[in-house]
């Protein structure tokens, strides 16, 4: 089989290098690359290390080997181009559609998936005229994924660093595995939780659960790689920032139900996909609670928490939005998934079984999507990336 074509478009930003670790992980995943830096970009790398790497030549210039049309035959043969470091010069010119070197040309020929991973200063990536840009590069379809917050240049921090190239990488594998040019969450703002709350009964203990937030993860990188915005409310994970995601971390189920309610406000759709405890400890001990050697411990009272699914889905923030509910089940699975769904008055209930060894931790699920309209959506044992899908294929019908 043909191996899929990849561009690689690398702009003059120093976090160029970060790509020479993007196009290692495309090509030894069997992506056929063409790296197509800017003239600037190779003041940071040069072209001898990107055809190395690549096993192309490499040119910024529309000129060289003219018999051979690059300027048309690169964009038109493309399965995808993705630009990373994409700097705010490169986003600029991609969204008035200027075309003075061999990369900008290739993306106005381009008919396949675009993916943008920005890096820039905080300033100019907040600057209106970068948001405009952004804004205008997504309503056509391209998938501009957000920058992530950390060390800038020098000793500056904030929002604009490159994301991990492993995840940036992940993007690139969701949006050519879906294999559409027009993203279907583009323009949604959609809200993801994931992890599982932990409840404090003294400074070293807590009461908490099996969820490793993988599963809600999938999800956050999947609608990112469909076009949308995420906002992802992270309990408890201990895993990687997806790229293109604005992390929020939280620990408890109280503060998990504050960043919920105020994320929502502008949100399309809110998926609960995080196991919130149930309860809590009535108190807190603000010392360790020690072990007395002739005593029994004192019983631990428990308080209810907020049942953040029904509080959402009762009242929406904004007209037409989904709320998605997950329900972890141990027996009579179906049966109790169709009474909680009736019960949190969500959209869609992904139900599953859980155990020990089952779900909690893996890498691969299997659910039923119970919908308030009487659907059921069977998802067989596989990736979670796939249930996660699944999910967002029923979300983007409901919002269309």
């Amino acid at each position: 089989m043909d191996k899929p074509k990849v561009v690689l478009g690398v702009s003059g930003g120093i976090a160029a290098y970060k790509a020479c670790e993007l196009l290692r992980r495309l090509t030894e995943s069997g992506h056929d690359v063409r790296v197509v830096p800017t003239a600037s970009a190779l003041h940071f790398v040069g072209a001898a290390t990107w055809s190395a790497l690549s096993g192309h030549p490499v040119s910024t210039e529309v000129w060289d080997d003219v018999h051979e049309v690059p300027h048309v035959r690169i964009g038109q043969g493309a399965d995808l181009v993705v630009v990373a470091p994409a700097t705010a010069d490169m986003l600029a010119k991609a969204a008035h559609g200027l075309a003075d070197d061999l990369l900008t040309n290739t993306l106005l020929t381009a008919r396949c998936p675009v993916v943008f991973a920005p890096a820039m200063h905080t300033e100019m990536w907040e600057h209106p005229a970068t948001q405009e840009n952004v804004a205008t590069l997504r309503r056509r379809g391209a998938v501009v994924i957000e920058p992530a917050v950390g060390r800038l240049t020098g000793v500056d921090t904030g929002k604009g660093r490159l994301p991990d190239p492993v995840e940036i990488f992940e993007v690139c594998r969701r949006v050519l595995a879906r294999g559409v040019t027009e993203p279907d969450l583009k323009g949604r703002h959609v809200v993801v939780s994931a992890g599982g709350t932990r409840e404090p009964l003294d400074p070293v203990r807590f009461l908490g659960n099996r969820s490793s937030g993988k599963q809600g993860y999938a999800l956050a990188r999947t609608a990112a790689a469909r076009g949308a915005r995420v906002t992802l409310l992270a309990a408890n994970t201990g895993l990687p920032d997806p790229a293109g995601v604005d992390v929020v971390q939280v620990e408890t189920a109280v503060q998990l139900r504050e960043a919920v309610l105020k994320a929502a406000a502008d949100a399309d759709a809110v998926v609960m996909a995080a196991a919130v405890a149930d309860f809590r400890p009535a108190e807190y001990a603000t010392g360790k609670i020690k072990k007395k050697d002739d005593k029994d411990p004192e019983p631990v009272v428990l308080v209810r928490n907020p049942d953040i699914l029904a509080e959402v889905s009762a009242d929406r923030a904004r007209p037409g939005q989904v709320v998605v509910g997950f329900a972890a089940e141990t027996d009579d699975v179906l049966a109790n998934g169709r009474t909680k769904l009736v019960r949190k008055g969500c959209d869609l209930l992904v139900v599953n079984e859980v155990g020990e060894r089952k779900t909690f931790g893996s890498e691969e699920n299997e659910a039923v999507v119970l919908g308030a309209d009487g659907s059921e959506t069977t998802v067989p044992y596989g990736p979670k990336e796939a249930l996660a899908e699944t999910v967002w294929d029923l979300v983007a019908q409901r919002l269309a």
